[in-house]
């Protein structure tokens, strides 16, 4: 596994080197070539000027900001190059917050952290083992790709777990989804509905994660390859009865129960 950064966690005056790495794998991930449908040649894109409606080559497009409806501010590249964060190779640990505290709406890109090196081990070590042992998450800053980054800490087995987190600005507010309320509920149904909860609880880790997408349509890929002839099943789903909501939490209990049984 290759790092994409390597500095030091800095927490008051303890200096861990570390190295970050991409926690998400991209090598399974199917992609598409856009073609021409008359002889599957490949479709490119031209950028083109809508005012003159010609074509503008790479060294003659700039940046601007609309701050009025077709009216921008250019922004040349040297100023914003000026605007660039100069890394300071460390993620200074600004403070440590109980995990529930963190909105999970704010977590962004996910990565692993370890230590940079047997020197560090020990020293990492004994950060991990204090997160853990406090329950606390480290919140801090790194910069990366120009940019700077809230980022928050977690153990996570030997290591730490790194995610990104947004801004602020960069979320909506739940407040605004229409048709929220907090709304009177029968007691005799919620007592169902926690009790078919119960009984379908599981681990976390015995839960099956294939991506059953993936796997048909590497299927037809393959098919498509062998030169099979395709053939597409339609099948419509009857609409679901109206049926009581206590009827269908018990027989729901009920199903749940075979199935954990069998």
């Amino acid at each position: 596994m290759r790092s994409v950064w390597k500095g030091h966690i800095r927490f008051s005056l303890v200096s861990i080197p570390i190295q970050i790495f991409n926690a998400v794998e991209s090598k399974g991930n199917i992609s598409f070539k856009q073609l021409h449908n008359e002889d599957h040649g490949r479709v490119k894109y031209k950028k083109v000027c809508a005012s003159c409606e010609e074509e503008v080559p790479y060294g003659d497009i700039v940046k601007g900001y609309e701050y009025e409806p077709d009216q921008y501010v250019v922004l040349k590249p040297e100023e914003l190059s000026a605007l660039k964060l100069k890394s300071t190779k460390a993620i200074d640990i600004e403070a440590f917050v109980d995990m529930d505290e963190v909105p999970a709406s704010r977590y962004e890109a996910v990565y692993f952290v370890g230590p940079n090196g047997e020197v560090a081990q020990k020293t990492f070590s004994l950060f991990c083992q204090t997160l853990k042992k406090s329950g606390k998450a480290g919140v801090g800053r790194i910069i990366l790709r120009d940019r700077e980054d809230v980022v928050l800490m977690k153990t996570h087995k030997q290591g730490l777990v790194m995610y990104k987190l947004r801004y602020p600005y960069e979320l909506r507010s739940i407040d605004d989804v229409p048709d929220l309320a907090e709304v009177e509920v029968d007691q005799a149904q919620l007592d169902l509905a926690q009790t078919l909860v119960a009984s379908l609880e599981k681990p976390f880790s015995e839960i099956d994660f294939t991506d059953r997408y993936k796997n048909a349509l590497m299927e037809l890929v393959d098919d498509k390859i062998s030169g099979k002839e395709i053939v597409t099943i339609s099948e419509e789903e009857d609409a679901a009865p109206v049926v009581d909501i206590m009827d269908a939490l018990k027989a729901s209990i009920e199903a749940a129960k075979k199935k954990k049984s069998a």
